[in-house]
């Protein structure tokens, strides 16, 4: 099946040897995720010469799953088509200067108006002593969680 209809694939996936027992071994193992799992069945089944098309029928997966996985893999490598990139977020709020604030405030007394303290009073205690510009009582609950 190899060199047939897939000569005119962009992207070709052809495993060395190392890399195909890499990916079998992945398939074997019990305590990977399902993406990468399905990855790893989508390359071994690539790099069998099967059409995009059988790949799907038989994996039960999407096209741009498959097509997104051998472009992954021919422009990065095994571990890039395996893996997921990481997953752009927001900067932490408090960093460990910050967190040493909120546990110091935590273990001191509350303010006269209060008889302990809460998530909001102390993000916006955290804001006036200017440890940071701006911060949410849930972030200080999930700083907070954290660092227990």
């Amino acid at each position: 099946m190899k060199g047939g209809p897939m000569s005119k694939k962009r992207y070709v996936v052809d495993l060395t040897k190392d890399e195909h027992e890499q990916v079998l071994e992945l398939t074997r193992k019990g305590k990977i995720s399902t993406r990468k799992f399905t990855r790893a069945r989508i390359l071994l089944k690539a790099n069998e010469g099967w059409t995009d098309e059988q790949i799907v029928a038989a994996l039960d997966t999407s096209l741009s799953t498959v097509e997104r996985t051998r472009k992954r893999f021919v422009e990065g490598g095994l571990p890039k088509a395996l893996n997921d990139d990481p997953r752009p977020g927001s900067k932490r709020k408090l960093d460990g200067r910050g967190e040493a604030y909120l546990i110091a405030l935590t273990c001191s007394e509350p303010p006269d108006d209060h008889d302990h303290w809460t998530l909001r009073v102390l993000a916006e205690r955290l804001i006036e002593l200017g440890v940071v510009d701006s911060i949410s009582h849930e972030a200080v609950r999930q700083t907070l969680k954290k660092i227990r």
